[in-house]
């Protein structure tokens, strides 16, 4: 299938007073559209600072980042912004809920944010809570809520603006394990029902084997990539 991203010899360091701390070292892959891929490494690895950058929330020091053929290093500011909104979604581990918003809410504010008028908004927003199996608790706000209730809304916010690549980082890191597992397997139903592409951040080796393919990272660095065994895909 056709690439929708491509990372090319992909190179990022942090300052720490008068250290420079490689986090990522040469890193290159592809994803083709529709994939539902997983960057598996232990804790400081460089996969979350990988995920920021396919994600456009940061830019690499060296190296070339091209969505659907489109070099986001080239693109400005605000073209950053438009392409964040539309084409990629995303699903982090706390959540990041507005507390005083209710569910429903906080899935609408993409939709306002890109300029849909409120009452399209509300419409499209109670369709994708449904579709999370959340419909009699949309009108509660997130401290309401359960952990997976609110990776849920989280999700359905991330996916509001029928965005082309889902970016997920660590997204069953404050839940614990059955809850988890339903969140993966949720995400794994609308990959594909959707045909998104999901490209999912984990340090658990059971959620990593969920995926189409892995990439192996360590150190900054990709060790490998490969199919994920069968069998775990569903």
């Amino acid at each position: 299938m056709e690439a929708i991203l491509n990372v090319q010899s992909v190179k990022k360091s942090y300052r720490m007073g008068k250290i420079l701390v490689p986090a990522l070292r040469e890193v290159s892959f592809d994803v083709s559209e529709g994939e539902f891929l997983t960057i598996f490494g232990p804790s400081g690895s460089g996969k979350s600072t990988l995920l920021h950058l396919i994600g456009c929330l940061d830019r690499p020091d060296a190296g070339e980042i091209l969505i659907e053929g489109v070099n986001v290093l080239k693109l400005s500011d605000e073209k950053l912004a438009e392409l964040r909104l539309k084409k990629i979604g995303f699903v982090f581990q706390f959540f990041n809920l507005l507390p005083r918003l209710s569910a429903l809410r906080n899935v609408e504010l993409p939709l306002i944010i890109a300029g849909i008028s409120e009452r399209e908004a509300r419409e499209k927003a109670k369709e994708i809570v449904t579709l999370m199996g959340l419909e009699a608790r949309m009108n509660h706000r997130p401290s309401e809520l359960s952990g997976g209730e609110q990776q849920r809304v989280a999700m359905a916010r991330a996916l509001i603006n029928n965005p082309k690549i889902v970016l997920a980082d660590e997204p069953t890191g404050n839940l614990d394990t059955k809850t988890g597992w339903e969140i993966v397997q949720l995400m794994k139903k609308l990959n594909q029902e959707k045909k998104q592409t999901f490209i999912v951040v984990t340090h658990d080796p059971h959620i990593a084997e969920t995926a189409d393919r892995i990439v192996y990272l360590k150190d900054g660095l990709i060790e490998a990539v490969k199919e994920a065994p069968r069998g775990n895909s569903q």
